[in-house]
């Protein structure tokens, strides 16, 4: 990996079922939303590519009008709730098509992609860490943190990015439906990254919430 710079993909699409439908990304930690402490994370990218539906969109326009000349795309996995792999996959695609420079030139891809779910309510310096761990191995096409409990986290991860868009493109536009993200990324040069902190710990239902002092909303 040559770290020259790197493209985001948040994913913010689940069904939140465990929360009773209440969307993860627009859940509010320390007067944030999730999806807005995640942007904030990867505001160095070259482009970010948002996953998710269009409710998110009040969102991402107040990040862009915070941060100006960021490049936010929202997409969405076709079909809809089709899981993360098809999410990544989705992300891909509208970062590998490129914006319009001033000139008229493409922008092309950014040598690296952060891949993070935005549910991860400390987060932190992560996504440094990982992009420093790939700086540090050249020859690593994946930087996959693992937890305290030994867990891997392919959704908090750094992917050389020519590596992502080849393995994407190998299954072809219908073959990331329902896909574990592990199986996209298996073939993959690794290098696991241990953590000491509590970055990757998520949201997936009240009580994980709770823990991080996220209330429901009320009735």
């Amino acid at each position: 990996m040559s770290l020259s710079g790197f493209d985001a993909v948040i994913l913010a699409g689940g069904r939140s079922s465990r929360l009773n439908g209440e969307p993860k990304a627009l859940l509010r930690y320390n007067s944030q939303s999730l999806l807005r402490r995640t942007l904030n994370s990867v505001r160095a990218a070259r482009r970010i590519a948002v996953v998710g539906p269009d409710e998110l969109r009040v969102e991402l326009d107040a990040f862009i009008d915070a941060e100006p000349g960021t490049t936010v795309v929202l997409t969405r996995e076709d079909p809809p709730f089709s899981g993360p792999a098809a999410g990544i996959g989705a992300a891909v695609k509208v970062l590998c098509e490129g914006s319009a420079n001033d000139d008229g030139g493409a922008a092309f891809r950014a040598p690296l992609t952060l891949i993070l779910a935005c549910d991860m309510p400390a987060l932190g310096t992560l996504p440094q860490l990982l992009l420093d761990a790939a700086e540090r191995n050249p020859a690593v096409q994946l930087v996959l943190p693992v937890d305290a409990d030994g867990r891997t986290q392919p959704l908090a991860s750094c992917i050389d990015s020519a590596a992502l868009d080849a393995a994407v493109a190998g299954y072809g536009p219908d073959g990331l439906a329902g896909m574990p993200v592990r199986k996209l990324l298996e073939r993959m040069e690794s290098l696991k990254l241990p953590l000491a902190s509590t970055a990757t710990a998520d949201v997936d239902t009240w009580d994980d919430a709770q823990r991080f002092g996220i209330a429901p909303p009320a009735p």
